[in-house]
């Protein structure tokens, strides 16, 4: 596996255009170290090669939906009734975001 630097780091951020600090440099390589650790945990389980890969965390027969259920829409006009600003089709609210 190749050993992460600060100029591997500095590389692949300038290759992504996310230009970092010396200071964010340094926890991103923090982290790998962190996952590198991790994954050498992970390789010292006896056996582990034997072990299926696992997608999802139940079986896929385990899983029921819900049945559908029918429910009485509402038409326009009984949902634009009660609202204060509208429109023949929308309910106007007040902007919520500035500019």
């Amino acid at each position: 596996m190749e050993q992460f630097t600060k100029e591997l780091v500095d590389d692949l951020a300038n290759k992504l255009l996310i230009g970092l600090s010396e200071e964010e440099n340094q926890m991103v390589l923090e982290e790998f170290d962190e996952i590198e650790r991790n994954m050498n945990l992970i390789l010292k389980i006896k056996d582990i090669e034997k072990v299926e890969p696992l997608t999802h965390p139940f079986t896929i027969s385990e899983f029921t939906l819900r049945k559908d259920d029918e429910i009485e829409e509402l038409s326009q006009e009984e949902v634009l009734q009660n609202a204060e600003q509208k429109n023949l089709t929308s309910v106007i609210v007040p902007k919520v975001v500035s500019e």
